[in-house]
């Protein structure tokens, strides 16, 4: 994926995030806005590895992780889930097909999982 497309996805997506859930301005402020669009980047950046390794269970795991870490924050899972939601909704068009369903895959597999939690 192109350094620049992955800035913008999750810079539109971080704002998105904090359209949708004004309060959070108010719980985490601008360090957390900033947050969101780094931990962003790392969600792209862990898709990119499991693509390549061709292995959904790299992204699963890092969603479990992630979840651990951000739920120690007092970060929703529903957050996370939003926001892979919203990362599904923006990668068509955004990357070349294989990445796409492979990403998209990941991602609604990880939300899967942690809506069953």
């Amino acid at each position: 994926m192109n350094r620049d497309v992955k800035i913008q996805i999750a810079s539109n997506t971080a704002k998105s995030i904090y359209e949708a859930y004004p309060n959070l301005w108010e719980r985490f402020g601008e360090r957390g806005f900033l947050r969101t669009e780094e931990d962003n980047m790392h969600h792209l950046d862990h898709l990119e590895t499991a693509f390549e390794l061709q292995d959904q269970q790299v992204f699963i795991d890092y969603s479990k992780w992630l979840e651990t870490v951000l739920t120690s924050r007092n970060v929703e899972t529903a957050l996370i889930v939003d926001n892979f939601e919203r990362l599904i909704n923006v990668l068509p068009g955004n990357v070349n097909a294989k990445e796409e369903e492979f990403m998209i895959a990941c991602l609604a597999c990880a939300n899967k999982e942690l809506s069953a939690r």
